[in-house]
């Protein structure tokens, strides 16, 4: 069955599409009742099964003889160390540590926060907390207390497992301090703290509350895995950057497990025993889906990753470790493929490394310009394929499915829909548009499985963020359009569209051209107030290394090709060259951030930017060249 064929079924015969892949996974309790809907009416996948998601990750395997095979492989270039796990030595770890937890008198329907560095541990703790019914709610590590205190009286968690540090490149990051303060801010105050000593030279102050990771696990026996609901809540994932309440998205157990399971086999093209490397952290949904559960329930080998594309030591690591592991497949988000191109521009380094294991590259996390994606062409001769979804859909969207077909890449378009993900483009007033005509991103209800469950303890929020906006569709926050052959191109958050005297402009298109010059490594385009016009756009724009052109030069030619491809309405004329960009750790360029220095507006800082120094550098740039609050050109 093609493409068409699959998708069409996925969208017209839904239930019976899902009925099927729900036959992938073993249940304690198949499921008759494959889709109704919860108590305020939306729909609910699966809702009289029972399975557990940690059986089908470990157990399973080994009593299918596969137990010898490896299932993880730890990489930490910043503490020089490789270690290999098999399934039953994962199954041993996690098991004594699930039954450490239930001795501390945690049960199913308990939760427990996570906050550890990218370390095997970290894995461990979510499949101990899967095995026994526990919500997990992991907040990447190195999250100031405030924001951890927030998300601890949110979820009000029974523990918190952490380690004694992170490592930042060179710099070690004390954890336990952090958790301290962060339980001294809350108001809810979690039972037992349990810490794993990675004994690295970081202080760890002892509290009565807190429990050895090691003597705990050494101390325990191991325990079997608990029968859950299939809408039994397997985490609670908080959307980074919240300020205020946060907003926790609930996970299901049964619908997740078969989606990751879809996923893997049909959108990543992998078979069992693959090795498959999703380069990011457990603190986000890539880490929880595609680090985590996808690799693992697919019986593939997957890496858990310790260190930056660059630095660590230079940006050959990617490379050195496709090599090293034979990887088959990897995923990484389009930020590191521009640090390495940064730092990189020929692709020496790559020359160095035989990659023939590498069979595909998937990208995700924020949209991959063109110029990214044909430097990697040009250097990789692999299918590199830029995807779309979110914190909120748990597992892609949008994608060339490379299981079912061979990929056909449009460089700017992110793929067509996922099955099972009816997705529409519309404008304001909820009409349907035609090709090529750009508007709001919405997919039909009901969403497949594994999608969000609802928001954690906040209905009312997921109604009027999700449901409201376009009744009977999940409205996505992102714009986009689709072209005449169904292809969908992700043009960012609807409030990335400027208006510049009347004209609504995409700063992402500006940002596609910008890109385009071939002295740039990276660069963002934001909108600023304007007297005149309402809105004009500015462009930060990081170099190549190596980089000899003058900068009055490289700013001129950036405005007249943005002039020659969008024309004079674009208005660009404020271009500034920067050293680097606001991000997140995970990647994500801090778009709002910069638009708000730049207006003078009063801004926080996010707790996930990593680097609070680059806020001056960004005010000193403009202050330079006298943008915007500090003098518009």
């Amino acid at each position: 069955m093609n493409y068409n064929e699959l998708y069409s079924k996925s969208i017209n015969q839904p239930e019976e599409f899902w009925k099927e892949q729900a036959d992938s996974v073993d249940w304690y309790n198949k499921p008759e009742l494959i889709l109704s809907k919860d108590e305020n009416g939306y729909p609910l996948w699966f809702k009289d099964g029972e399975l557990n998601i940690c059986y089908l990750a470990l157990d399973k395997h080994i009593q299918d003889g596969f137990g010898d095979n490896v299932a993880l492989i730890y990489d930490s270039p910043v503490t020089q160390t490789v270690k290999k796990y098999t399934y039953s030595e994962v199954k041993i770890e996690v098991a004594k540590l699930a039954g450490g937890m239930q001795s501390l008198g945690l049960k199913k329907g308990d939760t427990a926060v996570i906050y550890m560095p990218m370390i095997p541990q970290a894995a461990f703790a979510m499949l101990a907390c899967a095995r026994i019914g526990v919500t997990h709610s992991v907040v990447f590590g190195g999250f100031a207390p405030h924001e951890l205190a927030i998300r601890i009286d949110d979820c009000k968690p029974r523990l918190i497992i952490t380690a004694s540090s992170g490592i930042e490149i060179d710099r070690l990051i004390a954890y336990k301090p952090l958790v301290d303060e962060a339980i001294v801010l809350a108001s809810h105050k979690p039972k037992k703290v349990i810490v794993f000593n990675r004994k690295l030279g970081a202080r760890i102050p002892f509290k009565k509350y807190d429990v050895d990771y090691d003597a705990l696990v050494y101390g325990s026996e191991e325990t079997a895995c608990v029968p859950v609901n299939a809408s039994h809540p397997l985490y609670v994932l908080y959307t980074s950057g919240t300020t205020g309440k946060p907003k926790g998205i609930v996970r299901d157990t049964g619908g997740y497990a078969i989606a990751l399971k879809y996923s893997m086999n049909y959108i990543y093209g992998l078979k069992p025993d693959d090795v498959f490397w999703a380069a990011s952290d457990v603190g986000w949904v890539v880490g929880h889906s595609f680090i985590v559960y996808g690799p693992l329930i697919n019986r593939n080998t997957t890496i858990i990753f310790e260190g930056k594309p660059i630095r660590t030591p230079d940006s050959s690591t990617f490379w050195r470790i496709i090599e090293e592991h034979k990887v088959n497949a990897m995923f990484t988000a389009p930020t590191a493929i521009r640090a390495i191109k940064k730092e990189d521009p020929n692709g020496d380094f790559i020359k160095k490394y035989d990659l023939s294991s590498l069979k595909t590259q998937f990208l995700a996390g924020e949209r991959c310009d063109v110029a990214t994606l044909e430097w990697y062409n040009e250097q990789i001769p692999v299918p590199a394929i830029d995807h779309w979804w979110q914190t909120e859909s748990g597992w892609p969207m949008v994608s060339n499915m490379i299981g079912i077909e061979k990929p056909f890449v449009k460089p700017g378009s992110v793929g067509k829909a996922v099955c099972g993900y009816d997705i529409r483009i519309f404008d304001d007033k909820g009409n349907e548009l035609v090709a090529n005509d750009e508007g709001y991103v919405v997919i039909k209800l009901p969403l497949p499985p594994g999608t969000l469950l609802d928001l954690w303890k906040d209905n009312a929020r997921f109604q009027s963020d999700y449901l409201t906006k376009f009744p009977g569709f999940y409205f996505s926050g992102d714009g986009g359009y689709k072209d005449e052959d169904n292809y969908i191109f992700i043009t960012g958050r609807v409030d990335d569209v400027i208006n510049v005297a009347g004209h609504r402009l995409s700063t992402s298109e500006m940002e596609e051209i910008v890109a385009s010059h071939s002295s740039v490594a990276e660069c963002a385009v934001v909108g600023i107030n304007d007297a005149l016009k309402g809105q004009v756009p500015l462009a930060l724009v990081v170099t190549k290394l190596g980089e000899t052109m003058e900068h009055f030069q490289l700013e001129q030619e950036i405005v007249q090709l943005v002039r020659k491809q969008i024309g004079a309405v674009a208005s660009l004329r404020n271009v500034v060259i920067v050293q680097r960009l606001p991000k997140t750790r995970s990647g994500k360029i801090l778009r709002k951030l910069m638009r708000s220095i730049a207006d003078g507006d009063n801004f926080q800082v996010p707790s996930t930017i990593d680097d609070e120094n680059i806020v001056d550098e960004i005010i000193e740039v403009l202050t330079k060249y006298e943008i915007g609050s500090f003098g518009l050109k």
